[in-house]
């Protein structure tokens, strides 16, 4: 397959939507109707692909009627599904890791079934009531791996190297999302974890994002860039505005359209390029009318961004990337 940079796959995150319809009852359970008018916005916004952000749906606890209708529906608004992110469902966590686990499994199916290519998941966990009564999450710290309990770290590597060989046999390829104080929170842990598990078919997710929005000291975006995107097979793509006193040790951080917050993604998709990275870009924005931003968001890339990878000679990745044999087309 052939990857032209003019129509590389950029998805929708479904992050501005919520998991209820407007009289409370689960979005999960509705009928395919009362979905359509969902992915009928995500397409007039301007997308033909979408990720099916498990905030919004949950394909792994999905029945194969309920998979079948939902692809139906997605067709029928002319979009993809081009991956499946699974978040806060980590697979060490004390209480849940097991069902996270099994959950993962099923989300892998489900992808298979609804012809996806791409799974990311992470280690992070649920929101703390702390976090929830803020206006911005991230500023309230949230649980953290014990960066010294090895035990646990092997855990994480064993039960991802098993999602990875389930990845590898469905054809799919599985990403790992970057995510602050997990052992995927920086880039030299995220490398180390993906080099132990040693499986092509396991990539990393560069949501950089992640971590440049933390009111704290924080790696710099492009030193970080630089070490995973050799490793990367998925993006969660967004920016922020970012603010540093160190002096005063007063850091501050807040949402910002792609081009114009602290992540030059003009600078970083050229790397991309140059590193290998052909993988689905998802996009994400946090607070306001977030599918408007990844809608500019999605132009600024295709307007100016890519076309400026034209010049840049692609790469051999160091993971294996969706879609077998797949090659960047520059002319």
């Amino acid at each position: 397959m052939t990857i032209d940079l003019a129509d590389w796959p950029i998805a929708a995150a479904m992050l501005p939507f919520s998991n209820c319809l407007p009289d409370g009852s689960p979005l999960q359970t509705a009928s395919a109707e009362q979905w359509q008018p969902l992915f009928q916005e995500v397409a007039e916004a301007g997308f033909d692909h979408v990720d099916l952000s498990d905030n919004c749906f949950r394909p792994g606890d999905m029945q194969s009627d309920q998979l079948d209708a939902l692809a139906s529906v997605i067709k029928s608004a002319r979009l993809k599904p081009s991956s499946i992110s699974v978040v806060r469902s980590s697979v060490i966590d004390e209480r849940h890791g097991a069902d996270h686990l099994a959950y993962s499994h099923r989300s892998l199916e489900a992808a298979a079934r609804l012809g996806i290519g791409t799974v990311s998941i992470g280690l992070h966990r649920p929101l703390t009531e702390a976090q929830q009564r803020q206006l911005w999450f991230w500023t309230v710290a949230g649980h953290r791996d014990d960066p010294d309990d090895r035990a646990q770290w092997q855990k994480a590597v064993a039960r991802i190297r098993e999602l990875g060989q389930h990845a590898a046999e469905l054809g799919i390829v599985l990403s790992l999302e970057m995510y602050e104080d997990t052992y995927l929170g920086s880039a030299d842990s995220a490398v180390a974890m993906v080099e132990e598990i040693g499986l092509p078919s396991v990539g990393l997710n560069p949501d950089i994002g992640n971590l440049i929005r933390l009111h704290r000291p924080v790696e710099p975006w492009l030193e970080a860039m630089r070490k995973v995107l050799p490793w990367s097979n998925f993006w969660h793509a967004k920016n922020y505005m970012r603010d540093e006193d160190t002096e005063r040790d007063h850091y501050l951080a807040f949402p910002a359209p792609m081009e114009s917050g602290l992540i030059n993604y003009r600078q970083a998709m050229k790397l991309a390029v140059e590193a290998g990275f052909r993988g689905v870009i998802c996009l994400e924005h946090y607070g306001g009318d977030g599918l408007s931003v990844c809608a500019a968001n999605q132009r600024y890339l295709r307007d100016r961004v890519l076309p400026a990878c034209r010049r840049i000679t692609p790469g051999l990745s160091r993971v294996k990337q969706p879609g077998s044999g797949a090659r960047i087309q520059n002319q």
